[in-house]
């Protein structure tokens, strides 16, 4: 679950207080190279405020709230000229922005891509996209807005230039929103299957005889798209929903504590407040977002998703944004890995259409911030490049977490020793890991697969304190060599998942090996989470064949 592998960039912005109220500074918190860490102060114009207002006028589905450092006297009759001068170019999703909403959309995304992508910060990013690009993989995008006024402004839609994706469409580029001062993160490995309870507390019209009813329709739709397959294909996880219809707290707990659940989904009725804002489990019984995220973290959810129309937005005292009130950042703060959640009120139909998609995407194996954006380039398909509906989910990720929720697929197809399909006979060889210490003890690997780590459930316990939970396997795979016409050969690999990593001895001395795979060789010695832990060795050795 450890982003240290991960290529991060990682923007803070907040105001100055000390300064002119509209003076920001924006700053590099995490780079994937040491001269990423920048510095940069912005001012936050006028231009900047008409152009979200006029955003908020045609989008806003709730009313038109507070702007940063603006009075009310706002008129909503006011086109920006350089919006009307725009070229009818490609959005970057499905539709060419010809109609003012579309313009009104890229114009705001422009505009926000400028102000905080500029200076020295626009080098930064522009650097570690090329170094993600060489190294053929994805750079995360994590923002971190202090300032609780600006939290408000969909910083999704920010686009480098008209004709360019939209920063959180974008597959090279993952976006997603973060927040410091934050629990540690805890290493709960990765995961086999998809478990989700599904709650649905009350609704925002639960009333009248026929409310039961529709609930229970409401939860039969959920489980099944939930539980939907891709019709493209795949080899997708298995996946568990269960759920749960307004229930009481204690039974929500004693769910989330015996089912050992990696996702949490959450619809129905909640209002704003000061310490993550209240869900209504059930008519008149909340439930607030820090009591739910004692639960969450201890039961060890990996991803929490409301589908509610405030859970990103902070709370407000009079005409002042509490900071760090919101759900999604007050479950971060308490240690749960990521939490999706609304900017905004969205349609049924649109929420559907998203959360199947992105069900469909985790049970893929997708990381979680690739799989929102494409369940979003989804919405933007169906619902056009100039509707909300894409902009409103709102990703919050742990700074630590990467993404990571079930086990990769190898790209070989790995095959058990022994097993010959027809009930031949075991293998004439005896692979194991050895104590090199004490040679007796032995840890035989059966069946081509060894779980490492500290739990008791694994094949290999080491009750270390650098050992995460879960922490590495040994397995077996058929590998032909490339441009070979021979038989493939049987080769072991050792895969990593843990926090402080594994440790092989080669020619060159100690190596580490993090959240990564190699192939293993015969008399190769492991150290599991420091170079200093218990010295192990990979042995295949020949036996009798009466054993």
């Amino acid at each position: 679950m450890s982003l240290s592998e991960s290529l991060c960039l990682w923007l803070a912005l907040d105001r100055l207080r000390a300064a002119d109220p509209e003076h920001y500074a924006i700053w590099v918190v995490k780079s994937p190279y040491p001269g990423g860490h920048v510095h940069h102060d912005q001012i936050w114009n006028h231009a900047l405020n008409q152009a979200w207002s006029s955003w908020q006028s045609m989008f806003s589905l709730r009313g038109l709230p507070e702007v940063p450092h603006v009075s009310s006297a706002y008129a909503s009759a006011y086109v920006p000229q350089d919006l009307l001068a725009l070229p009818a170019e490609d959005d970057g999703g499905t539709a060419q922005p010809t109609n003012y909403t579309s313009r009104l959309m890229q114009h705001l995304g422009i505009n926000l891509w400028q102000w905080l992508f500029d200076g020295p910060v626009k080098g930064s990013l522009d650097h570690s996209s090329g170094m993600a690009a060489g190294q053929n993989s994805n750079l995360k995008l994590r923002l971190e807005v202090r300032d609780p006024e600006l939290i408000n402004l969909p910083w999704e839609i920010m686009q480098s230039q008209a004709g360019r994706p939209a920063v959180s469409l974008n597959l090279q580029v993952l976006f997603s929103r973060t927040t410091s001062d934050v629990d540690p993160l805890t290493d709960w490995g990765l995961d086999n299957a998809l478990k989700v309870l599904l709650v649905l507390g009350q609704d925002d019209d639960d009333i009248g005889a026929d409310a039961a009813l529709q609930l229970e329709k409401e939860a039969d739709l959920l489980k099944e798209i939930l539980e939907r397959d891709d019709p493209t294909g795949g080899r997708p996880v298995p996946r568990q929903v269960d759920v749960l219809l307004q229930p009481s707290p204690a039974e929500l707990i004693q769910q989330l504590e015996v089912g050992r659940y990696n996702v949490f989904f959450y619809a129905g009725h909640g209002v704003p407040a000061p310490d993550g804002g209240l869900l209504f489990v059930q008519p008149g019984v909340p439930l607030n977002g820090t009591e739910l995220a004692q639960v969450l973290t201890r039961c060890r959810v990996k991803l929490a998703v409301f589908n509610t129309c405030w859970g990103a937005q902070p709370d407000r005292r009079g005409q002042q944004a509490i900071p760090r009130s919101s759900l999604a950042e007050v479950l971060l703060h308490h240690g749960v890995p990521a939490v999706l959640a609304m900017r905004d009120s969205i349609a049924d139909q649109e929420a559907l259409s998203f959360i199947q998609v992105f069900t469909q995407m985790l049970a893929a194996r997708k990381p979680v911030d690739m799989a929102v954006a494409i369940a979003r380039q989804h919405l933007l398909t169906l619902y056009k490049f100039n509707q909300p509906a894409w902009t409103l989910p709102v990703l919050y990720m742990h700074p630590d977490f990467d993404g990571e929720i079930l086990y990769d697929v190898p790209t070989n197809i790995t095959i058990l020793p022994g097993d010959s399909g027809v009930g031949g006979r075991a293998r004439a060889t005896l692979t194991a890991v050895r104590d090199v210490k004490s040679p007796k003890k032995v840890w035989p690997i059966y069946g081509g697969l060894m779980r490492i780590g500290r739990l008791p459930d694994n094949d290999l316990v080491i009750s270390e304190p650098w050992v995460s939970s879960k922490h590495a396997e040994i397995f077996y795979r058929r590998v032909t060599a490339q441009g070979s016409t021979n038989y493939p050969e049987t080769t072991y690999f050792l895969r990593d998942f843990s926090r402080y990593g594994t440790f092989y001895l080669s020619a060159d001395g100690w190596q580490q090996v993090h959240r990564q795979e190699i192939p293993l060789k015969p008399g190769m010695q492991l150290r599991f989470g420091s170079a200093e832990g218990r010295l192990l060795e990979f042995v295949v050795e020949a036996r009798s064949p009466e054993v």
